[in-house]
This record gives C-alpha cells, structure tokens and sequence, in this order.
C-alpha cells in the first residue's frame, strides 16, 4: 500500500491517479474528511490526518509500503521559518513511528541554494528527513507552470502580463503538474537504497515572453510581458498583504541571478512531457467554465 498526502491537490491528485491505473493499493491521506468521499468511492482507503500532529500523521503511514509527502506551502513565513521547522520534526517524528519502506518528498528546484529564500523552507525539511535510516527520494521540480494561473486576468483583461522573472528573454525552467505526479507515482514504485535527489523539469525552458507569447496564440490578441521593478517589490508585497516578504524577494533573485538552479547540471535532469502552452489552454478554460 502507497500512502499519498495532498491527494485532493494538483500533485497529490495525479500521483494517485497513476497509482490506482498500475493498480496499486491506495491509502489517501487528508485533513479534510469531507473531500474523502470522491476518493474512497475511486477504491482508496482513508486516513485523516494533519501534517502538524506527528501522531495522525505516523498512523497515516503506518504499514505503507512507500509514502508520498507534499507540505501544505506557506507563502508568507515568519522570519527563521519556523513552521518548515515545526513540520519536518512533525515528519521525522511520524517516519520514525511508522517506517515505512520509502519515501518521496516533494521538494523544489534550488534546495541545494546557501542564500535565505522561499525555498529554503523545503532545504530545512531535507535536511532533517535526510536523517532518518530509510531510503528516501527528494524530487525537486522546475518553477510550476500552474503558476501563470495569477497570469490569465491581465493577459485578457489588458494584454499585460507583470513579470517578476527577469530578464525576459532569461529561460527559466518550468514544469506542469501533471508531469510531477507521474514522475512521482513512478518513483514510488522504484527500489532504492538511502537518500537520492532527482530534478524534473518540462521538454524545454521557458521565457517570459514566451509566456506572453503562448497567451497571444490562445486568447487570440496581443499579449506581452513587462517587468515589475525590482525596487517595488517589497511595497508591493506588503501592500498585498505579507508581512515578511523577504524570503520571496530572495527566491525570485534566486531565479533571476541564477543561483536558485539544478543542483545536477542539465545532463541529469529528468524532463516531463507536457508543454507550456497546454497548461495556459487548461488555466483559461478553467476560468471560462
């Protein structure tokens, strides 16, 4: 049996998916059980837990042959990020409980980075999983292209798109969902010894005017991006609401400067198949419907 956290999510969902098509047992894991319903109905057992009680969560795990982690993300963390530290001891703590065969954790492109940034939340967790004596893989992913879901308003509303990736003609590697819950219900089906690393990324890399340039061809008008200047952004974020947002300041230079990358080099990288402009056509009719 393969328990599966986040199953009602983007990720979670697709992981599942593929594991009942290889017909494999199963168990979703949720904190909800009121969205239980539709997945016990497609042939999965239950468990209800909540990734910050250590105790559900290793009953959750309890007896699985390999487990899938996916972290609720915390956009606005609190200086020190003590909430990615809170959850890896919850996670280590529930691991060590349960022991279960192996696990896949859903990490980020750029774990590997020194400087503070968003993502040194996922850092913080592989770090403390990397503790634990059991054969566990981090996949870490490309920049989300479900991310230019915030981009389908401004595109059609005025045919702008703001770009805090920049410059925009850089190349940034991007990836679609869909192609990280495969990965990921493949990856849980492999044997393995000890703590491996493997980096997805789509079939190719993506500027942000092709970004703009996707949307044109789809939505059928003129579309182009524009940068947000760099020295906005910290009023802009706090005027949105955050009150820290430095650690979002810093993964975005992290993209832009280039030091938030593939740990690996390009040769080791694994590639999806899905491309941009199929995730933009799948974002819009969303937002049609």
């Amino acid at each position: 049996m393969i328990a599966v956290t986040g199953i009602t999510g983007n990720v979670g969902s697709v992981v599942a998916r593929h594991l009942l098509a290889a017909k494999q047992n199963v168990r979703g894991v949720l904190r909800d059980e009121r969205k239980a319903q539709s997945w016990a109905d497609a042939g999965c057992e239950i468990a209800i837990a909540d990734i910050g009680d250590a105790s559900t969560m290793a009953a959750a795990f309890a007896g699985a042959e390999a487990v899938f982690i996916l972290v609720p993300p915390v956009f606005d963390p609190s200086p020190g990020f003590p909430e990615a530290l809170a959850t890896a001891a919850t996670l280590k703590s529930a691991l060590q409980s349960a022991r279960p065969g192996k696990v896949v954790y859903l990490s980020t492109i750029g774990a590997q980075a020194k400087q503070a940034n968003l993502l040194t939340q996922h850092s913080l967790i592989e770090n403390t999983l990397r503790e634990l004596p059991l054969p566990i893989t981090f996949l870490r992913p490309g920049w989300f292209m479900e991310n230019c879901g915030w981009d389908v308003a401004p595109a059609r509303e005025s045919g702008v798109i703001p770009s805090f990736l920049q410059p925009l003609d850089k190349p940034v590697p991007m990836v679609a969902t869909a192609d990280i819950g495969e990965v990921a219900a493949e990856l849980l089906q492999e044997a393995w010894n000890g703590p491996r690393v493997v980096e997805l990324e789509g079939p190719k890399r993506v500027t942000p005017n092709e970004i703009a340039a996707a949307f044109s061809d789809l939505l059928g008008r003129a579309v182009r991006t524009e940068s947000v200047p760099r020295e906005t952004w910290d009023s802009l974020f706090r005027s949105q609401g955050m009150k820290n947002p430095e650690p979002r300041i810093g993964m975005l230079d992290g993209f832009n400067e280039g030091w938030i990358d593939f740990e690996g080099g390009e040769n080791g990288i694994r590639k999806g198949n899905v491309a941009l402009k199929t995730v933009l056509k799948t974002l819009i009719d969303r937002q049609n419907a």
